[in-house]
């Protein structure tokens, strides 16, 4: 048995310490900030919770489902077949199926012809890789017109990407439409979502409580100063105290991870150093009442300050989950050196509501019961052009060091589900090493794990 410290007590590092603690490990959690989850925390205010930033759960998503099986969480998802509509500043308009794709304005009948012809080449496309080396936005304007890419493709993106879609690879758009070509493919003519009733507020407490179960030590309000390397293993300081362990995985941000952990190379700390991030500014705001009904609208008005609207309660019994009322999420992807970093929540939500208003011009300030504005600098990694070649390693130069995080999330689109998969099919990998099935890890393995199927 080895003793695990595992840094970071996102969905990441917790299904690591689990997956461990079944193989007989020991294991130690150290979470910086006072709760665990990450991104998947959650807010409350009176009696309604809701998870800081949105989730949901697709038919698909086997690696999430897994998990939510053993927390006996799985059979109660309320799933749904939800709607979706784009505002083009002109109005709102649901694009849902071929009617309403014939009906929508924003495109003549080349325009969705060509549209349609890139989404089945994409779908057809068995490998990513190559398509690293070609500029995003090129090679859609190539396939579908400027003018498709302007009021389809750029708002998709920006949805996800913000502005960082000027630096991405075509893997990024291939991952996520062979995402929905391969549920399609397994039988799904329509891909479901689905709410976890409570959100991730009640996944992460039905979690935390299954791992002390399992004996994982977790520690809260632990943010880790320094791994330092030593003969039998590693010293981990967070404050002033120091923890042991013979194995050590960082499941931090690359450029964080860069900072705090000695004895790497000079080209694994370039390669830690150089991963583009997006991060995110999200505003959770609790109506009296629905707004479009849309679970996701999509916004090609470049003057409307957030790149998305998600009504989460058209996607749950909004009855049952907020007491009736209404919960809705205006996400800005943004890239680090965005203007809207340096604005307070006052400011920000001035702008978001001003935003909103512009869509929903009905909205009346009595009608909102409660805003939050939520921050995330590094959320994911940007699949830069020839993104693979200079991904940091995770198997690092130090023995018994890995650095894993969602950089190591490869032509696939980023969600709980892949997250999930980074991290059984790196517990896979470490305990393979750790009984001699593998090389010891004294080169560096840079190999992506997570990739579209």
């Amino acid at each position: 048995m080895k003793r695990w410290g595992i840094v970071g007590g996102g969905l990441l590092g917790l299904t690591m310490a689990h997956r461990l603690a079944q193989a007989g490990q020991q294991v130690t959690v150290l979470e910086a900030a006072p709760e665990l989850g990450g991104l998947a925390s959650a807010w409350q205010v009176g009696d309604v919770t809701w998870d800081r930033f949105y989730h949901v759960v697709m038919l698909s998503d086997r690696y999430l489902r897994r998990l939510l099986s053993e927390l006996e969480l799985d059979a109660g998802i309320d799933w749904k077949v939800t709607r979706a509509g784009f505002f083009t500043g002109k109005g709102l308009y649901q694009l849902n199926n071929a009617i309403d794709y014939l009906r929508f304005p924003a495109l003549n009948l080349i325009d969705k012809f060509r549209l349609g012809l890139t989404i089945l080449y994409m779908a057809r496309i068995e490998d990513g890789r190559r398509l690293e080396a070609v500029p995003l936005e090129d090679w859609l304007t190539r396939l579908s017109g400027r003018r498709v890419f302007e009021n389809i493709w750029r708002p998709l993106l920006a949805a996800k990407l913000g502005d960082n879609y000027k630096k991405a690879s075509a893997s990024f758009i291939w991952s996520y439409a062979r995402r929905f070509y391969a549920a399609r493919q397994g039988g799904m003519k329509t891909e479901m979502f689905g709410y976890v009733p409570g959100g991730y507020a009640r996944i992460l407490e039905c979690f935390a409580a299954l791992l002390a179960r399992e004996g994982v030590v977790i520690q809260t309000g632990r943010p880790v100063q320094r791994i330092v390397p030593e003969r039998d293993g590693f010293t981990v300081t967070s404050g002033e105290t120091a923890f042991a362990f013979d194995r050590v995985v960082v499941t931090a941000a690359s450029p964080l991870a860069a900072k705090i952990c000695e004895g790497l190379t000079e080209d694994e700390r370039r390669r830690l150093q150089g991963v583009t991030y997006n991060g995110v500014i999200c505003a959770s705001l609790v109506l009296t009442r629905p707004l479009g009904g849309y679970y996701l609208t999509y916004i090609t008005d470049r003057d409307i300050p957030f790149t998305a609207v998600i009504e989460m309660s058209s996607l749950v019994d909004a009855q049952q989950q907020f007491g009736g009322k209404t919960l809705i999420y205006l996400p800005r992807y943004v890239t680090g050196e965005d203007v809207f970093w340096g604005y307070d929540d006052v400011e920000i939500e001035r702008r978001f509501l001003e935003g909103l208003r512009r869509m929903y011009p009905d909205v009346k300030a009595d009608e909102i019961l409660a805003v939050r504005i939520a921050r995330a600098r590094q959320v994911y990694a940007v699949s830069t052009l020839n993104y693979s070649d200079n991904l940091p390693p995770m198997l690092t130069s130090v023995p018994g060091l890995t650095i894993v995080n969602s950089a190591h999330i490869v032509n696939a689109s980023l969600a709980v589900n892949e997250t999930m998969a980074l991290a059984e099919q790196t517990v896979e990998r470490l305990l393979a090493r750790e009984a001699g099935a593998a090389p010891a890890n004294t080169e560096p393995d840079p190999a992506p794990l997570v990739t579209a199927t």
